[in-house]
């Protein structure tokens, strides 16, 4: 059974754009290598052919997989969604109670989290221990490093 992602139009439309460039970018490109390969002579001790024909493998494989994950891909839809609590595309304002330090995060899909952009997966040990919080519970949360206890700040949008 395929499962079921959720992600935002943005992280769709990324999903998409790839799925496009290996379709039109690289696919001519091995196909071509083949081409070139087939052209040198016996295909039987012709490391360059078996080479292409590999790359074409693992090439049209990665298409499927896209394909299968686009086709069970599932927009969020944002017009309605609840700021009372911490759900999926949430933008949280934290507060670290150990030490005092504030951290803004927004919750997404684990396949669009970037920590360098401030999104955090939902399946992330803060993720998780977020969700469901309002502004003012404390969310305890484990660690590698010990139990962390953040205080919901702010929930918006």
């Amino acid at each position: 059974m395929s499962t079921i992602n959720y992600y935002t139009a943005e992280g769709l439309q990324k999903l998409k754009d790839e799925l496009h460039h290996l379709k039109t970018v690289q696919r001519p490109s091995i196909s071509e290598q083949i081409a070139e390969a087939r052209d040198k002579g016996d295909l039987s001790e012709n490391a360059e052919y078996d080479a292409a024909k590999e790359a074409q493998g693992i090439l049209e494989m990665k298409i499927a997989k896209m394909e299968e994950i686009i086709s069970n891909a599932r927009l969020i839809d944002e017009t309605n969604m609840d700021n009372s609590k911490v759900y999926i595309l949430s933008k949280v304002e934290i507060k670290n109670k150990s030490n005092g330090m504030v951290i803004e995060y927004t919750l997404v899909a684990e396949n669009e989290a970037d920590i360098k952009a401030r999104k955090i997966s939902i399946e992330s040990p803060i993720g998780k221990g977020l969700l469901g919080k309002k502004v003012g519970d404390v969310a305890e949360i484990q660690t590698p490093g010990g139990i962390m206890h953040f205080e919901i700040i702010s929930i918006s949008r």
